[in-house]
């Protein structure tokens, strides 16, 4: 009973602040497919054909702190698309961001990406135009603190990283475990990692997952927008395409557990269409073009 007053406390707490959960009484609910995943409102949706998605898995880092586990992420990925029949391609070179190179792919996966990870702004406008035509877009850990400059992006992953408070086992709150990320964790988990608190959050995403603030120790002041909770894994639609954005994975070694495998898998399913990309609907010619009304 307590699990679930905390997660009903924390859902109502967003649900205050406007964010949505899936546990807001008018969301609609995720129903998993074999191989794919049938987003809310989509029934007529047809499942995913997953021999024919590729996937892209970005790891370019700007000057700064380089994360240990990008090694093993990709080797995750790569062992889940053995499993589960899709391809996979990795790189950590901007110049794979053109609009001819981005057409092949389903979604792209920036995984523990930081600082700035473009060289120019043609490469930022072959991202925007791909999720303008509806690619997916999956984003893990420091991803977050990936081009803290450019508005856009931070829009795109959800947010933008602030800080993190220090390595410590602490809770986590499955909101909508309807969401194949997280259909295979219970409504409270312990882990090992880092909380991560994000700035310029958009309000109109779908949150899956939030830290427990009461179970983490902070020496600095922990933010308060959302209570003692703090967003750490969610689900939006962007400027056309899909986007999924976990917080969760420092440690190399988390790479190698299946639940968290899981959850990323299920991150790409959320984020991968049946249907193919509509370069008709794309519309950016610069970094600063803001999002148009769909």
């Amino acid at each position: 009973m307590k699990r679930l007053a905390a997660v009903l406390v924390a859902a109502l707490v967003l649900g205050a602040l406007g964010v949505r959960t899936g546990l807001d009484a008018g969301a609609p609910a995720t129903r998993v497919l074999r191989g794919g995943v049938e987003e809310a409102g989509a029934a007529q949706r047809a499942p995913v054909n997953w021999a024919k998605v590729r996937v892209l898995i970005y790891t370019k880092n700007g000057t700064g702190y380089v994360h240990d586990n990008i090694p093993a992420s990709i080797e995750a990925i790569r062992a889940l698309a053995t499993e589960h029949r899709f391809a996979v391609d990795a790189s950590d070179d901007p110049a794979v961001f053109t609009g001819d190179n981005l057409k092949k792919y389903n979604a792209v996966v920036f995984s523990n990406t930081n600082n700035v990870v473009f060289e120019t702004d043609a490469q930022r406008v072959a991202l925007m135009r791909y999720v303008q035509a509806g690619g997916g877009f999956v984003a893990i850990h420091s991803a977050s603190g990936s081009e803290r400059g450019w508005q856009w992006f931070a829009r795109l992953l959800g947010g933008a990283f602030s800080r993190h408070a220090p390595f410590q086992t602490f809770a986590v709150l499955s909101l909508d475990r309807s969401h194949p990320s997280l259909a295979h964790l219970p409504e409270r988990w312990e882990t090992e990692d880092e909380c991560y608190y994000l700035v310029r959050m958009n309000v109109n995403m779908r949150i899956l997952a939030v830290n427990d603030l009461t179970t983490v120790e902070d020496p600095k002041e922990k933010p308060s927008i959302f209570g003692d909770v703090f967003p750490s894994v969610w689900y939006q639609e962007f400027d056309g395409g899909r986007q999924w954005y976990t917080s969760l994975g420092h440690r190399k070694e988390d790479y190698a557990r299946p639940e968290f495998r899981r959850h990323i898998l299920g991150g790409i399913q959320s984020v991968v269409s049946h249907a193919p990309l509509d370069y008709t609907r794309a519309y950016a010619v610069s970094p600063a073009d803001e999002p148009r009304r769909r």
